[in-house]
């Protein structure tokens, strides 16, 4: 599967995606660090690929047609609570679900939506 995580996605993360056999574009160390939201945004849709990310403000292309977003939403975020969100979602859904997928890991509960774009 093809994933596009912004800066705030932990390392080991993209190092866990990647030994799954994910194709997984990490921002840091680019020339894409510090992309405005709707540009980053931009970047997963031409790309084709599920953006990963703990910024909510991405909830708002929920309504558009993509290839997914997953949202971590964490009270007290750290490493290793971002890694565990992201791979319980990762194995909760097959490739095939996500495009159009919403998804937002909170603490205790994980919501979804699905565009109808």
């Amino acid at each position: 599967m093809k994933i596009l995580v912004d800066e705030n996605i932990p390392r080991r993360t993209i190092d866990g995606l990647r030994a799954l056999g994910h194709d997984v574009t990490d921002v840091r160390g680019t020339d894409q660090r510090g992309l405005a939201d709707p540009d980053l945004w931009q970047l997963a849709k031409t790309e084709e690929r599920l953006l990963v990310t703990t910024d909510k403000g991405f909830t708002a292309y929920r309504n558009e047609q993509h290839h997914g977003i997953l949202v971590v939403r964490l009270r007290q975020p750290n490493r290793h609570k971002i890694n565990l969100a992201v791979t319980e979602a990762m194995n909760r859904f097959q490739e095939r679900d996500w495009p159009n997928l919403l998804v937002v890991v909170r603490d205790k509960t994980m919501s979804t939506s699905r565009s109808s774009a």
